[in-house]
């Protein structure tokens, strides 16, 4: 039992030093269009802003992802909006229609071919690329909604960097279950591992996190990282594609978008189940050892103080129940640091055993959807 105490004890200090490195990572994400961004001092005129939509069988979010768009605040952009139909089998198609008609900002693209060797997202947001004519260029999906000032202010934090990319996780709407166990885990990881000085301040391409969701780049780094057709096999073309704007030597901004943009990524568990599948083996290069030390960690570090404190309370072992309180409790508020960031709910800290669970849960299978051959299916679309 000494033994297992001292164990508990390590953990303790490890979590400690882990809320306290989060909480000064949190300090520096910077915010959206922030203080230290000045654009006023080197605009002359408008920039011309392209916002490139890929839709595909999105009837439920299209009109209102759209409409956020158009209805953004542009006093210092000359906006057009790209929307590629990518063969949607719902309303997709018709939505966009009745959308253009009411304003010419608004161009739809009908979706081609899948070639041989592209994946479905990466040819989408090709095709938009080659139609393309702002200066910038965001590349959203069709769930997320922006905010009025959300592209006055992305504008603002690109500028003052002069080229390269800025991306953000933006605020998420969850709703069942699963979704609030899972979805926040994204920022999670990112405000507990991942160092954000180096985002910005590194050029290796380790340091990088960014989301297909919201990406905000100038069509010259575009170029320089020969776009998505120069990853057009990976499954993760966002992460990829802030990996290549780092070797071009271009910098990579992560920021604080939660206030400007909102999205609800699932519509329920198996969505939820079947996204992060399909991306949680391929985030980590496809290595079964990584992937396997990271769960492992997971489980040593968040699932066996709570353990521990449920065997101490119902054992009568005193100090392995307040070890294992005290190991909990840390790991709550560092989740509560990463929640915080994405504006939600405090009790929501308190589930962080039952969200490491699932995770767990879902890098398994991630795992044996690739080694098994089975894939993985999204949007009507399989992957291996």
């Amino acid at each position: 039992m000494n033994y297992f105490l001292y164990l508990l004890l390590i953990l303790c200090g490890i979590l400690a030093v882990q809320l306290i490195f989060s909480i000064w990572n949190r300090s520096k994400l910077p915010l959206l269009g922030g203080k230290g961004d000045n654009k006023s001092d080197s605009v002359d005129e408008k920039v011309r802003v392209s916002v490139l939509i890929p839709a595909r069988n999105e009837q439920i979010h299209i009109r209102d992802c759209v409409e956020s768009v158009l209805g953004a605040d542009t006093k210092e952009i000359q906006l057009e909006v790209i929307v590629l139909n990518d063969r949607s089998e719902d309303k997709t198609g018709e939505i966009l229609e009745e959308l253009a008609v009411h304003d010419r900002r608004l161009r739809i693209l009908q979706g081609r071919d899948l070639p041989s060797g592209w994946m479905g997202k990466s040819y989408a947001c090709h095709q938009l690329a080659q139609q393309a004519t702002g200066e910038w260029w965001l590349y959203m999906d069709a769930d997320v909604r922006l905010e009025k000032e959300a592209l006055s202010a992305v504008l603002t934090t690109a500028i003052a960097q002069e080229k390269g990319l800025v991306t953000g996780f933006p605020r998420q709407i969850t709703e069942t279950w699963l979704e609030k166990l899972v979805v926040p885990m994204m920022k999670f990881t990112i405000i507990s591992h991942l160092p954000i000085v180096c985002v910005r301040g590194s050029q290796n391409a380790r340091f990088v996190a960014a989301t297909g969701a919201f990406m905000f780049i100038h069509r010259d780094t575009y170029a320089a990282t020969g776009g998505h057709e120069a990853i057009k096999a990976d499954l993760l073309d966002d992460m990829q594609l802030a990996r290549a704007v780092k070797r071009a030597g271009h910098p990579v901004t992560l920021a604080d978008v939660h206030f400007h943009t909102r999205t609800r990524m699932y519509q329920n568990a198996a969505e939820v189940w079947n996204g992060y599948k399909k991306n949680m083996y391929e985030g980590l290069g496809r290595s079964g050892l990584l992937l396997t030390c990271i769960l492992v960690m997971y489980a040593i570090l968040y699932l066996l103080p709570p353990i521990s404190f449920l065997f101490g309370l119902f054992s009568g072992e005193g100090q392995l129940m307040a070890w294992g309180a005290l190991g909990t409790l840390l790991g709550m508020l560092v989740k509560r640091v990463a929640d915080r960031t994405g504006g939600h709910p405090l009790w929501l800290s308190l589930l962080q055993p039952a969200s490491i669970a699932c995770v767990i849960a879902i890098g398994i299978s991630s795992w044996l959807g690739a080694v098994t051959g089975k894939g993985y299916v999204w949007k009507g679309r399989r992957y291996n």
